[in-house]
């Protein structure tokens, strides 16, 4: 549940998560709630624009509840994570950095599932746009199944060790089950 200071409406939010589906189904089942549950609070998706993996169950999920998916994919990915053609809207951009830079500018707010290093790569991108003051944005991270723990160790070392400052990760929200999401909606 949050604090009583979170008070930012969110009409739009960034997903960032795997292009694969992982060996669990808990993964998939997850995903498929999360986007019921943006669809149902008539939160705008946008992602990464890939139909497999991920990707594509939280896209489907949001489109098959009525609700709205923006997708951006650079021509290099079009090929590898086939481009969804039954969402709301697909941007096709130059490269992984307009990619990113895309998909967090439409955006109020960040989700985080699991993934690769790509979505290690985003998670750890929009925190240091955070930390610079570039954004000022809330990040969920859904730590499904404990898959983020090691990272959430690793984060407070960090913390612990001075190489973040108390209010580094003040924004950064984990979550363990989708339904917490909706207290921010």
């Amino acid at each position: 549940m949050p604090d009583q200071s979170f008070t930012m409406a969110i009409a739009s939010i960034a997903v960032f998560c795997g292009s694969k589906k992982g060996n669990s189904p808990c993964y998939s089942d997850h995903a498929e709630e999360i986007g019921q549950l943006l669809a149902q609070r008539k939160i705008k998706m946008i992602y990464g624009g890939g139909s497999v993996g991920l990707m594509g169950v939280i896209a489907d999920a949001v489109m098959n509840n009525g609700g709205w998916v923006i997708g951006i994919i650079p021509k290099l990915l079009l090929a590898w994570e086939v481009e969804h053609r039954s969402i709301s809207e697909l941007i096709i951009c130059d490269d992984m950095h307009e990619r990113k830079l895309k998909i967090y500018s439409k955006a109020d707010a960040a989700l985080v599932l699991p993934g690769g290093v790509g979505t290690l790569d985003e998670l750890f991108e929009v925190l240091t746009w955070n930390q610079l003051t570039i954004h000022d944005k809330e990040i969920f991270l859904l730590n499904i199944n404990q898959f983020y723990d090691p990272l959430l160790q690793q984060l407070q070392m960090m913390r612990t060790e001075g190489f973040l400052t108390p209010t580094s990760l003040e924004k950064l929200h984990v979550l363990q089950k989708p339904e917490e999401l909706a207290y921010f909606l």
